[in-house]
């Protein structure tokens, strides 16, 4: 009873967003915001369990009970209340609330005490009433008399009492029956340009005008609801020997040596990835994971290698329906039709920029090969398409780098385990490196990362991950390699040229993963929304909306691409 409930349709006199009740009770999505970080303040003392008070202190006085749980199973409902002022067998529910109460038109009708001081000019919120209603019914139910109840709200101080009445009761029975109904059911659509969106926290998962415009082209262009980048610091500790740990709300780092490198706040805290040889307390596990914070794990070389997924909300629904579709090979094909075309079209984007000397057939021959891909007859098909244009692609990539990287990677091609040169040791890391991006995007987006439509799931392969980083391969792991090198901010010196083949050295990483972070920073313009988000965000996005595909809500799908 504590997740809010916001009017948007019609339940008797009340109305509820049914698409946010159901990603908040039923697949258990929660995301903070200034609006719900200043509730949780304002309950932090009145949620404090209660103290056993003795017999002879006070014995008129009620006695306050905080956080009571209460659960009737014949009404398969439970709910935790702020606060019960219990004296006998009368009990009175207190519900705090930190906002203000709804201002209504003076009409000279009467309230009956059923919303406040009559004539004050205000009156609960309906979904206020239905939460402060079935808890007076709980009670009773559990053998207490409750006359009346009280709403507290916080910004104004204001106390309203309710009268708990038969009204009252049927009311908030029959919200509570039409919210069965709707958790019973499948994922609503979202709400259609509803003024209430921009302050849900939900709104970067529902998504709304992005769904709609994808249902309906003649939709109005979405409003830019999403902040451009998040705040959030995206860790990755690379130097042998580091020691992570935690202590108190800060994330401690500590030198090979033993010395105290630094301490970071876990509230600031998005991902973490350890590389090579980096150690972290088990108490750290934990910590992270309770804030819902992944950890990957990768090689000296930059080779996932493992991937912690915190077991937070997890959809089934979303899952079922991702095993479903993608187990029907012309749902893969559609899908990594849309996938592959966007990936050639980016790579001949990315040739046309850098290239100095391209030739016209090579560009003439990817376009035509964009155009194969989103005519693909069959998977196996399209997988030829990918490799011709991966073919001549990397044919060409030399062109793009300048001095003497360009010619060693010319003679030696694309090459990945081992990388035998710096430019394919720098494409390799960062491939990764957005491998481990579009993990954590696919579970924010409550999506499996091990089903696939277009690489085929195998054990231990993060199938829907490489999907999903296919569009964006050229546009931050190649563009980002061609930058660094070309730029100087990755040299010889910054390799290491082994057997095993060529790895960045300790000061190599730290420059790339220097870089690494910029570009994920970097703002690009959707194609289809228009507004600008970093790359980071915009991988989040794409994975929130093939959810979207997935689950039925909109028909088609298309990736970023660039001009």
């Amino acid at each position: 009873m504590d997740a809010p409930v916001w009017p948007a349709r019609n339940v008797g006199e009340y109305a509820y967003c049914p698409r946010l009740f159901y990603l908040m009770e039923v697949e258990g999505i929660h995301i903070p915001s200034e609006d719900t970080e200043e509730g949780q303040r304002i309950h932090r003392r009145v949620n404090a369990p209660s103290k056993s008070r003795s017999q002879d202190s006070g014995a008129e006085r009620p006695h306050v009970a905080r956080s009571l749980t209460l659960t009737d199973q014949s009404l398969q409902l439970t709910a935790t209340l702020d606060l019960a002022e219990i004296q006998g067998n009368t009990a009175i529910p207190v519900e705090y609330r930190k906002g203000k109460p709804k201002r209504i038109h003076s009409s000279g009708e009467d309230n009956d005490g059923a919303n406040g001081d009559p004539g004050d000019g205000v009156e609960p919120w309906p979904t206020d009433r239905v939460q402060i209603g079935l808890q007076a019914v709980l009670l009773e139910r559990a053998g207490y008399q409750v006359p009346h109840a009280v709403l507290y709200y916080a910004a104004e101080k204001r106390r309203l009492q309710i009268t708990v009445n038969d009204q009252l009761r049927h009311e908030a029975l029959q919200v509570l029956e039409e919210a069965k109904t709707c958790a019973a059911g499948s994922r609503p659509l979202p709400l259609v340009n509803d003024p209430r969106c921009p302050r849900c926290s939900l709104q970067p998962i529902c998504l709304p005008d992005e769904i709609h415009l994808q249902r309906d082209q003649n939709h109005v262009s979405p409003r830019k609801l999403w902040p451009p980048r998040d705040d959030g610091i995206h860790l990755v500790a690379q130097q042998n020997g580091t020691r992570l740990g935690v202590r108190g709300a800060s994330l401690q780092v500590t030198e090979a040596d033993g010395s105290k490198s630094q301490e970071i706040p876990l509230a600031s805290v998005e991902s973490l990835s350890l590389v090579g040889s980096v150690q972290i307390s088990t108490q750290a596990v934990h910590t992270l994971s309770d804030r819902g914070i992944p950890i990957a794990f990768l090689s000296a070389a930059g080779r996932m290698v493992s991937f912690l997924d915190p077991l937070d909300s997890v959809s089934a629904d979303t899952r079922k329906n991702q095993v479903r579709r993608l187990d029907q090979p012309i749902n893969c094909l559609v899908l990594s039709r849309a996938l592959i075309s966007a990936k050639i079209r980016n790579q001949r984007t990315l040739l046309m920029r850098n290239h100095e000397h391209l030739p016209p057939r090579i560009s003439t021959a990817l376009q035509d090969l964009v155009g194969s891909a989103e005519n693909a007859g069959s998977l196996e098909t399209l997988r030829g398409y990918e490799g011709q244009a991966a073919a001549i692609y990397f044919e060409q990539f030399s062109g793009m780098l300048k001095g003497d990287m360009a010619l060693e990677f010319d003679q030696n091609g694309r090459q990945r385990r081992p990388p035998p040169d710096p430019v394919n040791g720098c494409l390799s890391l960062a491939y990764s490196m957005l491998t481990h991006e579009c993990t954590a995007a696919l579970r924010t987006a409550r999506l499996e990362p091990s089903i696939g439509a277009f690489h085929v799931s195998r054990p231990g392969r993060p199938a829907f991950s490489l999907d999903l980083m296919e569009p964006f391969r050229p546009l931050i792991a190649d563009s980002l390699t061609i930058s660094a090198f070309n730029r100087g901010e990755l040299r010889e010196g910054h390799f290491l040229r082994t057997a095993a083949g060529c790895l960045l050295t300790d000061a190599g990483r730290k420059a790339f993963f220097s870089i690494y972070g910029r570009r994920m920073n970097d703002e690009v313009t959707h194609p289809i929304f228009g507004y600008r988000l970093s790359y980071r965000r915009m991988i989040i996005l794409h994975a929130r909306m093939m959810a979207a595909w997935i689950n039925g809500e909109i028909p088609t799908l298309s990736f970023l691409t660039t001009r």
